[in-house]
């Protein structure tokens, strides 16, 4: 088994010399005699067999190797007070992991601003995002194996706050036969034609939600793939507005009219599964992602 030669403490007064720009200035800041971090220093120029620091005057230089030495220790020293700070965290109940799904339906345009603010109050915390769609965001909640949840449905017996909301429209290739249709298309003309649907996340898909009546259904895992097909003039798919308002106006894809409903308007939940268990981490992004939702004038009048 590997022992180390050297301390995180020769690291950090190794740092502290060169930072505060020689050994006088450091010993005052880490409150020891200058004599401790010159045996320090030295020490572990000896243990490494490296040449750390060159004193001209009175000053402390760093050499060649020094500097890579130096730039590599500051990235061990950090790990390890990250690591401290976990373990005070985990002992403050504060979660080490954070899990939470978000159903592509939500316009993750609110989802990253959000993310960004709660990162610096983060403690370290991983955060495990999951994409996930129809059955399987119900599951999230349902079945509560994530923290939190943004869903577009809402499982009888849970409660969320909206935080966006978006529309599903149908949409082709401008060549496409049912692009060519005079009006409104009507339901009979889409049964006839392939229709493309997002995968289903759940372990076990049950699809009962959406447009499902075409004979001719493919199944692909992103809005990205399906976008793929349509390009090339294949088949037709419900999809969100914010995924392709720019493919509309450019006239790259043809959104249909259809009779009875040209678009399913969809609002997106956030969601506790367990909020009693919910740690300060959890609560804290919570809240974070309700501040920076679409809907937050509304939640502070």
């Amino acid at each position: 088994m590997y022992r180390a030669k050297t301390t995180i403490e020769q690291w950090r007064i190794l740092q502290a010399v060169v930072d505060f720009g020689g050994y006088a200035h450091a010993a005052n800041h880490l409150n020891k005699s200058q004599s401790s971090l010159n045996h320090a220093v030295a020490k572990l120029q000896d243990q490494l067999d490296v040449k750390l620091l060159e004193v001209k005057g009175r000053k402390a230089f760093l050499t060649e190797a020094g500097e890579v030495m130096l730039r590599r220790s500051r990235h061990l020293t950090q790990n390890v007070r990250d690591l401290e700070e976990l373990a005070a965290n985990i002992n403050q109940d504060w979660e080490p992991e954070i899990t939470i799904a978000v159903d592509l339906a939500y316009p993750k345009k609110f989802l990253y601003p959000a993310l960004k603010t709660f990162y610096p109050a983060s403690r370290g915390s991983r955060l495990r995002i999951i994409e996930t769609v129809l059955t399987g965001t119900e599951e999230a909640i349902t079945e509560g194996w994530a923290d939190l949840v943004i869903s577009p449905m809402m499982p009888r017996g849970f409660l969320g706050e909206p935080i966006a909301e978006c529309s599903l429209h149908p949409v082709c290739h401008p060549q496409h036969e049912l692009a060519s249709l005079e009006g409104p298309v009507d339901l009979n003309d889409l049964q006839q034609h392939l229709q493309l649907v997002i995968k289903d996340t759940s372990k076990t898909p049950n699809e009962k939600q959406g447009w499902l009546k075409s004979e001719q259904r493919w199944t692909v895992s992103s809005f990205e793939t399906a976008i793929d097909l349509l390009l090339e003039n294949i088949g037709f798919c419900w999809l969100p507005d914010f995924i392709i308002a720019h493919l509309v106006a450019d006239k790259s894809l043809h959104r249909l009219a259809i009779k009875g409903s040209s678009l399913r308007p969809v609002i997106c939940y956030v969601v506790k599964p367990k909020p009693d268990s919910c740690g300060p981490g959890t609560n804290l992004l919570y809240q974070t992602l309700i501040q920076q939702s679409a809907f937050n004038t509304s939640f502070q009048e």
